[in-house]
């Protein structure tokens, strides 16, 4: 008879499967010779890096509230979307099946939080934003970019 046993791994907010094998003539539940985890799911809400990225989207909507109506479909529209894609491919990477998967979406949001950077310093360049705001951001936007890079390298030695 085979069971599964679910396992909460806190620190990654990791749900693991873990196949186990009841023994017919004894009955007691071991692990299979080769132990086999599945990564389930993991709750991206628990993710520090998710957490941050989260907060710099909400600053980044309540920034470009304030920026010229002509850039609505512009630099508006853009800052938003490669800020919210940092959370959005932190969450969609959570509920993949494998750690390559996620490594994937990680990639994702690394490459949104460089856009972001650059959007970043555009909108200050077109004095949408001061520089000290420039400047704030851009020490939260590095932070989340540093963040995610230590959960991809992490995700990457899992994987091998």
């Amino acid at each position: 008879m085979l069971s599964i046993c679910l396992n909460f791994c806190k620190e990654f907010g990791l749900v693991c499967l873990t196949w186990l094998k009841q023994s017919a003539i004894s009955g007691q539940l071991t692990a299979f010779s080769n132990q086999v985890n599945i990564i389930l799911m993991r709750d991206f809400k628990s993710l520090l890096v998710w957490q941050k990225s989260h907060e710099l989207t909400l600053s980044v909507y309540e920034l470009t509230s304030d920026f010229p109506r002509s850039e609505i479909y512009g630099l508006t529209s853009q800052i938003r979307r490669s800020s919210s894609s940092i959370p959005t491919n932190i969450a969609e990477g959570c509920g993949r099946t494998s750690q390559s998967q996620m490594a994937h979406f990680l990639n994702i949001s690394l490459g949104s939080a460089s856009e972001l950077r650059y959007q970043i310093i555009l909108a200050r360049d077109l004095n949408y934003i001061s520089n000290k705001m420039c400047k704030e951001l851009s020490v939260s936007v590095d932070e989340v970019m540093k963040m995610l890079t230590s959960l991809h390298q992490q995700v990457q030695r899992t994987n091998s």
